[in-house]
């Protein structure tokens, strides 16, 4: 009927464009503007975040119950007053308000006025799956941001792009499909994880399409890889893929990108609540905060209070772009991460960071060493016997010892291997592991590489 509100009239296209310019405007806007003026477009864009935060019941009880009161928040400056909340808030919000928990905002909305919701769930990595509530304005802010990268790194209009991304209720593979379909020309194939589409359909699936580019998790991208090969397909002959874009983390991008015949790889760093927070450039060199859309804090995994430059950290993000449905102020990622202190060889204002370094709250302290389990597998590649997959466990003997446990699979069993695993974990973490061999394949009803998105890499077993 005349004036239904629907998802795509929702939104003001060209107020999204100018307030997050994409393609050559985006590469003009990040090699030009200056801090002062950077800063000026964060604060009008934090002050309507700020504006339906307050309109919240969640944010309205978060801050009331640290004595924090409308106009005590002036500016980002002020930021740091704010306590931080994190996954186990949400989960509490939606306890307390069922199903959809009281941190959408809904209520500031009159009758009829309520923008459409766009509802997904995380993956459940790290315990029970989170809704993820979107309106229509920040889905399509999420969505050009993450496009926005791929198109810096290189993204062409004529590229067939192969995701890996998992679907059903995650966020993460639709978001990414809406990312290429709605703000690029590239071809789409939505394969996702090798429950979607085995992993041998999907190796022919690339090689019929012409597939040119791959998106997803570092893990699962150089599995298929393997799987192409032992098919007879051949990466660089029969596949050939100038361009991977995904979560590498610490992986080592000389193996990712040999393993696919020379292709260019490219990292990015974002959460399902906050969707794409910063990415590599065409310079490869650290990751691009994308400053206009996001605010990001590296905080003290304690104190939750920002660090000097160049220390670890948490990544505390808060979504200047999200003021209408869920607006997220100071969420904590448990995501870890450093700023990069370096000058831009492409002369780019916004700030970089590493990129994914571990999670804070899957950090394993063994013997007063901090560990972070995705940290391992870069290491074991340093072996040429290791074949790609690991796990990790910390068990507790008898006498209250702690010990680390590496299970890795391995080319070959022969003498040797398990000591050059065990001296390349203690060169680089500080304590010897145990090292497990296992035959290819053996981990993965540990790792659960073929059914999620992000495989499993730690197994505490001391409590």
């Amino acid at each position: 009927m005349d004036g239904h509100r629907t998802y795509f009239n929702s939104v003001d296209w060209a107020a999204l464009e100018a307030d997050h310019p994409i393609g050559d405007k985006f590469t003009k806007l990040i090699t030009t503007i200056s801090r002062d003026e950077l800063r000026a477009r964060q604060e009008a864009l934090f002050r309507r975040c700020m504006a339906r935060a307050w309109a919240t019941p969640f944010y309205q009880r978060l801050w009331g119950n640290v004595g924090v009161e409308a106009g005590d928040i002036a500016s980002l400056d002020d930021l740091a007053r704010l306590p931080t909340f994190d996954k186990s808030d949400i989960m509490e919000s939606i306890a307390v308000a069922p199903p959809f928990g009281d941190f959408a905002g809904y209520e500031s909305y009159g009758a009829g006025e309520r923008p459409p919701t766009i509802l997904h769930t995380t993956s459940g990595t790290t315990g029970t799956p989170q809704v993820l509530l979107f309106g229509p304005k920040s889905r399509e802010a999420q969505n050009l941001l993450l496009a926005r990268l791929y198109r810096f790194q290189g993204l062409r209009p004529d590229d067939v792009i192969h995701s890996v991304y998992g679907h059903g209720m995650i966020n993460g593979g639709h978001y990414v499909r809406e990312a290429v379909t709605h703000w690029t020309s590239a071809i789409f194939l939505s394969a996702g994880t090798g429950i979607e589409t085995r992993s041998a359909r999907q190796v022919e699936l690339m090689r019929d399409f012409r597939a040119t580019a791959i998106v997803g998790f570092a893990d699962y991208i150089k599995k298929l890889a393997v799987v192409a090969r032992e098919a007879g397909i051949e990466p660089g002959r029969d596949i050939n893929i100038r361009m991977i874009s995904g979560h590498l983390g610490r992986e080592d991008k000389e193996q990712l990108s040999k393993s696919w015949g020379g292709a260019a790889c490219f990292d990015w760093y974002g959460v399902g609540d906050t969707g794409a927070i910063a990415g590599e450039g065409p310079d490869q060199d650290g990751l691009y905060v994308m400053e206009d859309a996001q605010f990001l804090e590296i905080c003290d995994i304690d104190s939750h209070q920002p660090v000097a430059d160049g220390l670890q950290g948490d990544m505390v993000v808060t979504c200047l772009y999200k003021d209408d449905l869920y607006p997220i102020i100071r969420f904590n990622t448990h995501d870890v991460t450093r700023a990069i202190t370096r000058p831009s060889s492409i002369g780019a204002t916004f700030r970089r960071v590493e990129g994914f370094l571990g999670r804070s709250d899957n950090m394993v302290k063994i013997r007063g060493i901090n560990i972070f389990p995705q940290a391992i597998g870069p290491i074991l590649e340093e072996v040429g016997a290791f074949d790609g997959e690991f796990i990790c466990r910390a068990v507790r003997d008898a006498s209250g010892r702690d010990e680390f446990i590496v299970m890795a699979e391995v080319k070959s069993k022969g003498d040797g291997i398990a000591e050059a695993l065990a001296e390349a974990v203690r060169k680089a973490i500080g304590i010897a592991p145990v090292i497990e061999l296992h035959d290819r394949g053996a981990l993965a009803s540990l790792t659960q590489t073929e059914v999620r998105q992000k495989p499993i890499r730690l197994i505490d077993e001391r409590f």
